[in-house]
């Protein structure tokens, strides 16, 4: 492995050598070559999300983390009048709680569960009695733990109650199948650098063109006003503020690669064997997996802290960084335990590695496991 670090975490991740070289020429933001670059992605975007221009869809990039593209699409998308529920189970639905208050937005969360899914019969009841919300957010895969939230049945509740669906697919785009018209979204949002193995700089709006339209001169920020960063990029082919160049350069790389390997079927199947070979290995070893396996999905997963008060997280984090492996730390409000995930440039042989790791520090600690 040498110096080389591997990512076992939500992102950003691990990326081809490949990636990381499409970074090494500079380029002009107003350069033909950046320009057809952008046109590319963009086209690229709605290709993977199984939509197309022709159909009423468009992808607007967003600079900055996938958080600025949520806060993006929450704070251009949802009118002076409008209100917003948002379904929680985890700490990236609460951070788009917090958005709604920043920016003044009438919002009510509906709560559930670290440990279980949204719940579209909730979801159902919960419309009917507030007929004020117009707007509905959920997220698909709840980075918090790994859940996978079932966003086709939701989508399908918000239309037949006639809601506007937003869904943040930070951290399954790319590395699921996800059908934009499926799923009944009016916003769908993803970033740089998760399943489609680019590097960090920018997020992406899919978005039915209709709901889109529908922000114009509802902004409540210039930078992140989505209709507008849209009609620049769809007038001009240019961003309105000078943007992450050599990021949406890599993008391109890993867009490219990401076909080469097969698409997101082949992708999904090597995500999916990196969770199983880690799941079965951590059982070995005594590790307890924090969800139910019939709401895990595969591209995180999280584990509970051994039992054994002699165990440190900080320390086993250190000890596997010093290795060569690094891991992610839990956010859960209830339960100690901690995030690996199985996304990025990794393979088996890679988990294999980090189990060894892991094992070796359990012995070495004398971390009793059970």
């Amino acid at each position: 492995m040498g110096d080389r670090k591997l990512l076992f975490t939500p992102g950003p991740l691990t990326t081809s050598r490949t990636v990381k070289e499409a970074m090494l020429e500079d380029v002009g933001s107003r350069d033909r070559l950046f320009i057809d670059t952008v046109k590319e992605i963009r086209q690229e975007l709605l290709r993977i999300g199984h939509v197309t221009k022709e159909e009423g869809y468009e992808a607007v990039i967003i600079q900055g983390s996938g958080t600025f593209g949520v806060e993006s699409v929450i704070s251009s998308a949802i009118g002076r009048d409008d209100h917003l529920m948002v379904l929680v189970n985890g700490a990236y639905g609460e951070r788009i709680v917090k958005m709604a208050k920043v920016h003044g937005i009438p919002v009510t969360p509906l709560l559930f569960g670290e440990n279980e899914r949204v719940d579209p019969v909730v979801v159902d009841r919960a419309l009917s009695d507030a007929k004020d919300v117009t707007h509905v957010a959920c997220i698909h895969c709840e980075t918090t733990t790994g859940l996978i939230n079932p966003i086709e049945e939701v989508g399908a509740v918000c239309k037949n109650q006639g809601r506007s669906f937003i869904v943040d697919a930070m951290s399954s785009f790319g590395g699921m199948h996800i059908h934009m018209g499926e799923t009944r979204a009016d916003f769908l949002l993803s970033s740089s650098n998760k399943c489609i193995e680019g590097v960090p700089g920018f997020a992406f709006a899919i978005c039915r063109k209709e709901a889109l339209g529908s922000c114009k001169g509802k902004a409540r920020t210039l930078s992140l006003d989505l209709f507008g960063q849209w009609e620049g990029l769809e007038n001009a082919g240019q961003f309105r503020f000078t943007p992450p160049t050599l990021s949406l350069m890599a993008f391109r790389q890993a867009l490219r690669e990401l076909e080469v390997e097969g698409g997101i079927p082949a992708r999904e199947s090597r995500y999916r064997n990196n969770k199983s070979i880690l799941d079965k290995g951590m059982a070995e070893l005594g590790f307890k997996a924090y969800l139910d396996p019939s709401i895990q999905g595969h591209i995180i997963s999280s584990f509970l802290y051994p039992e054994d008060p002699a165990f440190d997280f900080e320390h086993f984090y250190d000890a596997l960084n010093a290795v060569g492996f690094v891991i992610y730390p839990g956010k859960l409000s209830k339960a100690s335990a901690f995030r690996i995930g199985n996304i990025g440039q990794i393979f088996p042989d890679d988990i294999r590695g980090l189990i060894r790791a892991i094992g070796e520090y359990v012995r070495k600690e004398n971390i009793r496991m059970g």
